[in-house]
């Protein structure tokens, strides 16, 4: 992994995680997802910060799911807002299909339960989560997280899908905010 310091806006961020990391965690958790031989999947990938994760994740999965995208809001610098603001919606149909929520990185929860609890009210028979990054020193949501690509302290990162403040998406890796 490379040591390189980057600057994003006002901020300074070091390496945490590599890309080669990042490539192998998803195989595994493709892995597990194949193992579960799921019927009528529905993939619902949480744009903007999912994207990468949801390219790389469809490449492993063996069966042929649909796939979705909802684009929801909480973020604003480097805190979560608290607030959700939905700007795209659920548009396949997902009543009695498997869903796999597809996030990028799940730290209190209000995002992902209330992509869960609409999943549920749109009549999804099995709804599972997937996580590339997890914050579970951050998590009050009551949606289970049935796969994880990487637990990290709740410490804010980009790179990998997750920005800060727009920028710093496309980054290989995942890098964290230096606090120091």
């Amino acid at each position: 992994m490379n040591n390189t310091i980057i600057s994003i806006h006002d901020k300074k961020f070091t390496p945490l995680i590599s890309e080669q990391e990042i490539n192998e965690k998803i195989r595994v958790i493709a892995h597990q997802i194949n193992n579960l031989c799921l019927q009528d999947i529905v993939l619902v990938s949480v744009l903007n910060g999912a994207f990468m994760f949801t390219a790389e994740l469809c490449k492993h999965i063996d069966s042929f799911p649909i796939i979705s995208f909802i684009k929801v809001a909480s973020y604003q610098g480097t805190e979560s807002t608290g607030n959700i603001t939905q700007l795209i919606g659920l548009q396949e149909n997902i009543e009695g299909k498997t869903v796999i929520i597809i996030e990028d990185i799940i730290d209190t929860g209000t995002t992902i339960d209330t992509i869960y609890n609409k999943c549920k009210e749109k009549g999804a028979k099995e709804i599972y989560i997937a996580a590339l990054v997890f914050k579970p020193n951050a998590y009050k949501g009551k949606a289970a997280i049935q796969f994880t690509g990487f637990t990290i302290p709740n410490n804010f990162v980009v790179g990998y899908g997750m920005d800060y403040n727009g920028i710093g998406r496309n980054l290989k890796e995942i890098y964290v905010l230096q606090t120091h």
